[in-house]
């Protein structure tokens, strides 16, 4: 098996070869949440690519509760002038033959209090990262957990309506979905808490309900944690239990991965407390893909396929991923953002793609001894991720990454547009 393997999925479409451009925030629709010019030309670039599939950024399914300013948003029923800007995006992201799946979330209690100051979760329960950037939660009643299952199943068959070839449903890194798994953020006793069966309802009902709106041949899937990596967090045990309930629901690929804001482990971010490790092998620490391990423990328990993110770099540690079973599907996400044609360059018998992080920093060599300080840490790790923002909005306006844009640049030029879009949709 190699990168250039088809994949035929439980629904019977196919995946034109192994590799996916994994789902990263854009922050480039307008105002109102509709796909811009920007968003087309991204897209455009990133399937000329060569990826078998691309996965969009989180497109939120309530405007109040935003995984950051510039998201997709569709939480109502959109116009036929809305739907066809939608309609221009997909066309462009499914131009050189590949899928395009749309990623659907709400964020929860992750939402920026500069959006929302007091958003809605299953609980009370704040994020722990110092530095005030999000609100006081407010727990969720019944009835508004059941207008968010609506929400996600409308933004569902909206996606399959105007062109999206499937979508991923988003039940990890600590957003609202996943929220509801974690005993540590979801402290309810209705029939959405306490027994893992209740805190999955969220999920396994979007899922039931979105696969009878769309049918049997469209591609649904689901982006898990394998674990929070917190005490008293989603473990991995429940991660599979949960798995093997959306593999009889009809789910056709899972994307493995983990973490929250407060335990960032996708970002290679330490966070603010000790991580949680389940039993797993040492070498998962030690190697460049960082869910392989929990994806080999994953696939003893079920058929269905997966997808591992986070980390690759090297073709030989991709394909011997797949050729070892523990992937079906190799996601790349930050590689894609200052090299969008990484694919096709794997595909044509390069070794590796480029490792941009280890050469970032917001602070300069004589200062890096300030990360030392768990905050200043945490702040110039996602600081680095700002540059990885910079490289998309400079794909989507240019057509070029910006390789030369510095790390602290990136900060105040992420900042800015936040401020500015925010601005622009208040009036």
């Amino acid at each position: 098996m190699t990168l250039a393997s088809e994949l035929t999925l439980p629904c019977g479409a196919v995946m034109p070869n192994r590799l996916a451009k994994a789902a990263m925030t854009e922050g480039l629709a307008d105002p109102q949440g509709l796909p811009t010019a920007e968003l087309t030309r991204l897209y455009r670039i990133w399937a000329e690519g060569g990826a078998g599939m691309l996965l969009s950024g989180n497109i939120q399914i309530d405007a109040d509760h935003l995984e950051r300013p510039g998201n997709v948003i569709i939480d109502r029923e959109l116009t036929e002038p809305e739907l066809a800007r939608f309609r221009e995006w997909t066309a462009a992201g499914t131009s050189n033959g590949n899928h395009f799946w749309a990623q659907i979330s709400h964020a929860g209690r992750q939402c920026f209090k500069i959006v929302n100051p007091h958003p809605k979760a299953p609980s009370a329960v704040k994020v722990g990262i110092p530095g005030g950037q999000f609100g006081e939660p407010v727990a969720l009643l019944a009835h508004e957990i059941e207008e968010i299952i609506a929400g996600f199943v409308r933004a569902v068959r909206t996606c399959k309506e105007v062109g999206f070839t499937g979508v991923q449903i988003h039940g990890a890194h600590g957003y609202l979905i996943s929220q509801f798994l974690s005993p540590r953020t979801n402290q309810r006793t209705d029939e959405y808490g306490g027994s893992l069966e209740n805190r999955a309802r969220v999920l396994t009902e979007v899922i039931r309900q979105s696969r009878a709106a769309v049918g049997p041949e469209f591609p649904i899937s689901v982006k898990l944690n394998s674990a929070d990596f917190q005490k008293g967090g989603f473990a991995f045990e429940d991660s599979v239990q949960v798995v093997s309930w959306l593999e009889e629901l009809g789910v056709d690929l899972i994307e493995i991965s983990g973490g929250t804001y407060e335990q960032p482990k996708l970002l290679g971010i330490e966070g603010m407390e000790p991580a949680e490790n389940p039993n797993v092998k040492a070498s998962t620490a030690k190697r460049e893909a960082y869910f392989v391990d929990f994806a080999m423990a994953m696939k003893e328990a079920c058929k269905v396929p997966l997808m591992v993110t986070g980390g690759f770099r090297t073709k030989a540690a991709m394909e011997q991923a797949l050729e070892s079973g523990a992937a079906d599907i190799i996601g790349l996400g930050r590689p894609l953002c200052a090299d969008p044609d990484g694919p096709k360059r794997l595909l044509e018998g390069a070794a590796a793609l480029h490792r941009y992080e280890d050469e970032l920093s917001l602070f300069p060599p004589a200062l890096r001894f300030l990360t030392g300080i768990k905050a200043l840490r945490a702040a110039a790790s996602f600081a680095v991720q700002f540059w990885f923002y910079g490289q998309i909005y400079a794909l989507g306006r240019t057509g070029k990454p910006d390789r030369d844009l510095s790390v602290f640049g990136a900060w105040r030029q992420t900042e800015a547009e936040h401020k500015d879009w925010l601005k622009r949709r208040r009036g």
